[in-house]
Order: C-alpha cells, then structure tokens, then sequence
C-alpha cells in the first residue's frame, strides 16, 4: 500500500477542544440516509408497487435503542398509502432474508397506515429497537395506493436489492420469487436517539460517492469510513450520512439540494463536499464551481456547521479528460487546498492520483478511469482524517443580508399561465405553464406568455433572484428570465427534487424600482414563489410572507373547459416506444386515461381510479404495439378531451 502525506486547512483550535461528554441528553441524529428525487424512466417493474410489498436493504451507521424512519412523496404529485411497514434486522444483505424474531412494526401517530399527500413526506413514531452500529436492517412496505409514474419518489444508486412481492407478505422471513429492483423507493432517512455529544456527517456528492460499478451496497467509500469511525473510540458517536447522487452537477442539484437533502438531517455537524467531476467534464469554468463552493460553504455556516471539501481526483482515461478540462480541475483543486474558504481539506486527488502521471489515478484503483474499482473506493474512504471530526460544536459569525419575497400569482399573469391551488406551497397556490404550451427556442412574443413582476431594492448592490419551484424533470424545467428590459436569458436544467429554491439569476442592481420579466418555456414547469437577495444563501421552506400578497384567481381560460382541467401533449412525440402524458385537474376526481387505435378500439388503459386535484403524469409503453397514429382520451365527471399522438418503430 502506498502512503501519503495529506494537507489539511483547519483551525486547531476547533478541532483539538474536545468538549466534556455527557449522557443525561439525548437528541435525534440522522443513522443512514439518502437523496430522494424523481425516478423518471426508473419506476418499479411488475408487479409494481400498488398493494403489493417492498423489502429494501439499508446498512446504518451508529446505533441505538429508539428509533424512528422517514419516508418520502417529495418530488410526486400523487398521494401514496403505506398500509403498514416493519423494520428487521437483515441476516444477509444480499437476500431478502430477515430476524424474524427483531419484526418491529412502525406506526404513524399510533395509526399502522399513513397516507403521504403529494410532495410531502412522513416520520414513523419513534419506537424501541436495539439497534447495533453497522448493523443492515431491512424496511418493509405493504403499499396501498401508490401511482407507477416519472415523478415517484426513489433513489437510483441504492448499489443493493430490494424485493417486491405481490399482496401483504410484511413478516415472511425470506422472500422467495420476489422481483428484484436495485433501487430504493419512498425512503429517506432513519434516526436514532443518541448521546448529547454525538452527531451526523453528511457527504454530497455524484456517482463517485454514490457507489458507481459496485454491488451490495457494503463497498461506497463513505462506508469504509463510517467503519473506520465507528471502529475509534473517540468517533464512535459520529454517524456517516450518503447524500450522493449519481449524474448530478454540483453547481445545480448540488446547490438546489443541499439546504432540504443536507442541512436538514438531524444531528448534523459536519459535511463533506466532494462534488464538480460532472461540472467540469460538462465543460463548466473554474469559476463556475468555486461559486457553487462558496454558496454551500455560506449555508453550511449559517447553520453553524463546518463544511470540508474534498479535491476532485483525476480522471485521464476517461471521456471527461481534455487539456481544457484538467486545467480547470488543477485550477479548482489549488482554490480548495489554498483559498481557506473550506473548514478543511480532503486530499483525494493527492491519495489516489499516479505520482508519475498526476491527471491519471493508480490503474491498480481504477474502474473505468474517472470511477474508482472497490480497492479504490476502500482507499478513499482509508484516506479520510478522523480526528476532523472530533472537538467542540463551532459558532460562526453571520453576515447580514436583505431578503424579499414575492408571489407570482399576485403579478401580472398573462392567459398561458395556470394559477394551481395547493395548500401545502405559499399563499395555497402556485403558477404553471399550460400544458401544450413552449417556446423553446426564444421568450414569448407577446404578454400572453409573460409574468411582468415590480420590485424594488433598498441598497445598490449585487442580487439573485431566487425562485421555488416543483420541476421533477427535463422536460418541464426551464424559463426565460429579463430584468429592466434586458434581452431574456435561458434559464435551463432547474430539476428539482420536490419544492425547492433555485437560483434564476444574479443581477447588479441600483436602489429604486426594478421589473423582473418572466416567460414561459416547457409546459408544466412551476413556480410558486420569488425572492430578491443580496445573499448567495437561498431561502428555505416557503420563505416569509411576501409583499405583495394577494388571494388571486386562475388565469382565463376557454368558458367551456373547468378551471384547471387539461390534457397535455404526449412527450416526446412520435415516439418508440414509451411516451409520458401529463393531466392537469382542478379538483379530485374520478379518472380514466385510455388509448385507443385509429380504428376506435381500446388498447390500453393507463388510468382507471380516484386522483387528487393537481397535476399528474403517467407512462405509456407501446412496446407491444405497431407503429401508427394512436389516440387517448382523459375522463372525469366534469371533462373529456383527447389527443392524437405517433408511435414510429
């Protein structure tokens, strides 16, 4: 094995006063967790997930007697009904097979069911379980209603099996001839009642900590280095947390993300940020990921958490390699070891680069060049100082910063805006673009795809515009902003996981009255909120009360179609040989969604039972079908439409 000399940037007095143990408090802190998002093309196979049940495998950190578990419909716009969930200890985590005598079944405000409304998550009651650090514990669902569609909520990178069989079979000891998934579905978290002193670190990060090229979920490196904390006596107390998400950019999702998947885990007291490949191999400046740096690095310390970042190691060999591309990485890693911007420095580009050829990693840690194999995953997580997570909670000194909020629904809204209520968003309500209804290529011509919103600013001085927004996929995730009559800008790629803050722009701006200018892109895009602040830290929650409240009402629409019912344009179209379709609904109805051929004859049923008022989307496969021209047809009580769409094989 090859050792290392690592550098670290730290404050000695920080980490060196270790504070007085005391065991007469304790606190919830986070024990394992992961990043909920939308699954896309990733839904359950059959038998799926609807009254059937789910064992999903997960390996915790520190231990505990009292435990609690959150599960999540964050990102979904249908409910889900969990008719009842168990937790075990898992025998083998790489079977479904459990303790059967550690069954120990959850409740939810004494109730064994629970019904998550849309975008919305749940936490078990706490109950007693002795569970052991490191120990693999099986969670097990009976599902009720749960809707197979794009915006379900999952984690890809779950590196483990997880089993569905169909009806109730929550205490069966093994599941045999189950369906296997390598994926995890409506989980987010389990805490355990903990010591005063102990805490949580959250690692975010892309496929590199998710765990991309392995099997079983036991070999990620931030798992070598929960083994390695929980094997010291001096950071036993620390639990590691896996916030990584495979594919994703640092200076998007990493930013979007951080505040709800991060800052919010309970006992939290130090991350690790090892984020930006993704951003560079995409071609993203130096600049651009350093500013991604300080917005986290702000966020973390307003929340009086301490924040390390970890260099970003080489990747020669891989498609991302150019001069250009290494150069900006060389250029990222030097901010990291010398800016001081980071509480601390994680030297994994020094550990696992080729000292002969220092843009390659030791081939002996290669997968694929730019992906560690498991030896060099183990190495990562090896080359993690303990003794950075040791000593006193820290106190930083916070700046101060003006923010104010605006509802877009309160503006002037032109007639291809939908104004949605929703009680669970600010004001109730939120605006969307009609389905059917894009401008991809430049902003509207004309008001009628226009949001045209006054603000005004006290100070002159540098400002983003900070929007909420419920985007789950690429297909709906974008708008053209103007402010002061500028030319618009793109604003593309605003995925979000859930409601979330993104930022829309940053803008210099003079004391006095300004206008911002929005127009409609993609269909089903959403915005629910806006904020103007000279902070690079985004609001959190809904943000405060906005100053230009208002109870509005939905944008005009035809007088014979029901507020707020639609029918979207399949997506893409022609297609092969899946396509996504969107409905809107002004209230919760009875629906059918049905595909029928040019001849009139039904070939298939989409949807058939009771939705919730909201937007939806469902997947259409026609694997089984002939190219041609298809029709289907959304029904309720109240509307009926119908649209034409192309399979083309």
């Amino acid at each position: 094995m090859r050792f290392r000399v690592f550098y670290f940037i730290f404050t000695v007095t920080l980490l060196f006063s270790i504070p007085e143990w005391s065991h007469a408090q304790t606190k919830w802190v986070g024990t394992w967790s992961t990043a909920p998002y939308a699954a896309d093309n990733n839904t359950p196979p059959e038998p799926y997930l609807a009254n059937n049940t789910l064992r999903q495998i997960i390996r915790v950190s520190i231990g505990g007697d009292t435990l609690r578990v959150k599960f999540s419909n964050r990102t979904s716009s249908n409910p889900v009904t969990i008719n009842s969930v168990n937790i075990a200890v898992s025998t083998d985590s790489s079977t479904s097979k459990i303790d059967s005598t550690t069954i120990t079944p959850l409740a939810f405000g004494g109730n064994e069911s629970v019904t998550m409304n849309s975008y919305s998550e749940v936490t078990s009651d706490p109950v007693a379980f002795e569970l052991s650090p490191g120990t693999h514990i099986a969670i097990t669902i009976y599902y009720g209603d749960i809707e197979t569609a794009a915006d379900m909520t999952f984690h890809y990178g779950s590196r483990t099996d997880s089993y569905i069989l169909e009806g109730d079979h929550t205490t069966l000891a093994e599941f045999t001839d189950a369906t296997i998934v390598e994926r995890w579905y409506t989980l987010s978290s389990l805490e355990v009642q903990a010591d005063s002193s102990s805490g949580a670190v959250a690692v975010i990060g892309n496929s590199i900590t998710d765990g991309y090229g392995i099997h079983d979920g036991r070999n990620k490196w931030p798992d070598t280095f929960s083994e390695r904390l929980l094997a010291d006596s001096a950071t036993s107390h620390v639990s590691v947390l896996n916030l990584g998400i495979g594919a994703t950019w640092l200076s998007s999702s990493g930013v979007n993300r951080f505040q709800q998947d991060v800052l919010e885990q309970s006992g939290l007291r130090w991350v690790i940020v090892f984020y930006g490949v993704n951003d560079i191999g995409g071609g993203a400046s130096a600049s651009t990921v350093i500013n991604a740096y300080n917005t986290l690095i702000a966020q973390a310390h307003a929340e009086n958490v301490r924040i390390y970042g970890a260099t970003i190691t080489p990747f020669n060999g891989s498609g991302y390699y150019s001069t250009n591309n290494e150069a900006t990485r060389q250029e990222v890693n030097e901010w990291i070891r010398t800016s001081g911007s980071f509480d601390a420095v994680i030297d994994f580009d020094q550990a696992i680069q080729d000292p002969d050829e220092p843009s390659r990693m030791l081939a002996e840690y290669s997968n694929d060049w730019l992906h560690p194999n498991i030896d060099g995953y183990n190495f990562l997580g090896e080359s993690v100082p303990l003794n950075l997570f040791l000593g006193a909670d820290t106190t930083f000194a916070q700046p101060s910063y003006t923010t104010t909020f605006y509802e877009p629904e309160c503006a002037e809204i032109g007639e291809n805006w939908n104004v949605v209520q929703d009680e669970s968003v600010s004001n109730g309500r939120y605006v969307t673009v009609k389905q059917g209804t894009e401008s991809l290529n430049s902003a509207p011509a004309d008001s009628s795809g226009l949001i045209y919103l006054s603000f005004s600013v006290d100070t002159s001085s540098s400002y983003n515009i900070y929007g909420r927004m419920n985007n789950p996929s690429y297909d709906d995730d974008s708008f053209w902003i103007s402010v002061d009559g500028e030319d618009f800008e793109l604003y593309n790629g605003l995925v979000t996981s859930g409601w979330q803050w993104v930022n829309i722009g940053t803008y210099a701006l003079d004391e006095g009255d300004h206008e911002l200018v929005i127009g409609y892109r993609e269909d089903g895009a959403t915005l629910d909120k806006i904020a103007v602040s000279n902070s690079i830290i985004p609001p959190s929650g809904t943000g405060e009360e906005a100053v230009n409240i208002c109870t509005p009402t939905s944008a005009e629409q035809d007088p014979d179609t029901p507020a707020g019912y639609s029918l979207g344009q399949n997506y893409p179209n022609p297609f092969n040989p899946s396509t996504m379709i969107s409905y809107q609904l002004a209230m919760n109805s009875r629906v059918e969604l049905k595909v029928f051929d040019m001849l009139g004859r039904e070939v298939a049923v989409l949807v058939d039972s009771p939705k919730s008022a909201g937007t939806h989307q469902v997947s259409f496969d026609a694997s089984a079908l002939g190219s041609g021209i298809y029709f289907y047809t959304l029904t309720t009580d109240d509307f009926s439409q119908t649209r034409k769409m192309t399979l083309l094989k």
